[in-house]
């Protein structure tokens, strides 16, 4: 069975599972998400949950030594962007918990509505960096553009997923966000 987290969609390092590509993907190479069911059988050995097991802490953040030195292996990104952790960490700690995880699963559902509606077997990765790095207000303002300008139209899933990306690009330009991994 392996270890179990109640919340896997937000890992106990700070990333947003539930935002990231891998957690979407069919086969073998599916992550349940930190402490999901079969997580360990995936992630044989994570250092940082065996440290938050045996000093009994759920995030890092909660960790009188955080950040510690497993923060600087992560300056670049892999399936899922690591920029935003210690903002979202910040998040958690001046909202609460359940205020960071109702926010996650605002954007979880958006992210769902992107693959469903306008991912053209070709946006799935830039979709999560998207929803991953933007603020939820900005993102709804995105989705409320994207209904407007698809919905009266004829448009196929490869014109509508074009949209898409143009619209979440403006965005972050704007924001001054940059939709690209970190390698």
């Amino acid at each position: 069975m392996g270890y179990r987290r109640k919340y896997h969609l937000f890992s106990a390092c700070g990333l947003n599972c539930g935002l990231c590509p891998r957690f979407y993907t069919d086969g073998d190479s599916k992550c349940p998400g930190c402490g999901g069911e079969g997580f360990t059988q995936i992630h044989c050995s994570c250092s940082v949950l065996s440290c938050n097991q045996r000093k009994g802490l759920e995030f890092c953040y909660l960790c009188n030594e955080f950040p510690c030195k497993k923060y600087n292996k992560w300056e670049k990104d892999s399936f899922i962007t690591h920029k935003n952790m210690m903002k979202d960490f910040e998040k958690v700690r001046n909202n609460g918990l359940k205020v960071y995880q109702n926010e996650l699963n605002e954007k979880i559902e958006i992210l769902n509505n992107l693959l469903d509606n306008y991912n053209d077997g070709r946006r799935k990765s830039f979709f999560c960096l998207a929803v991953n790095l933007l603020e939820l207000d900005d993102i709804k303002i995105v989705m409320k553009q994207l209904k407007n300008e698809t919905n009266s139209k004829e448009l196929n899933i490869k014109e509508k997923a074009l949209i898409a990306r143009k619209l979440f690009e403006t965005m972050a330009e704007e924001r001054k966000i940059v939709l690209k991994l970190d390698k």
